[in-house]
């Protein structure tokens, strides 16, 4: 499997745009997480979002090189359900 250039872009775009929209809703500021771990959080999320969307068959065609509210969202879910699981093993670590 090749990558293009686009794809690149889009994935770059719609990550940034998905880790933003959930560090906003996580922190409950303006910031999020910050430039860099809000992209991360949302490329890693663009990724959980698009499998399990996939799987579930919701929104065929989340494969196209294309910015739609519904790329932000699946991988602003994703994001999100990142963030859960990160919680969950820092609180399982400290025991807090």
């Amino acid at each position: 499997m090749s990558i293009s250039l686009a794809q690149l872009v889009v994935w770059l775009i719609v990550g940034a745009l998905a880790g933003a929209l959930a560090g906003m809703v996580v922190t409950g500021k303006r910031e999020g997480l910050g430039r860099w771990p809000g992209l991360a959080v949302g490329l890693v999320g663009a990724l959980i979002g698009g499998a399990i969307f996939r799987l579930l068959g919701i929104w065929p065609g989340l494969d196209t090189i294309a910015i739609s509210l519904r790329d932000v969202l699946a991988a602003f879910i994703g994001s999100l359900i990142f963030l859960v699981i990160l919680w969950f093993v820092k609180t399982r670590r400290t025991g807090a």
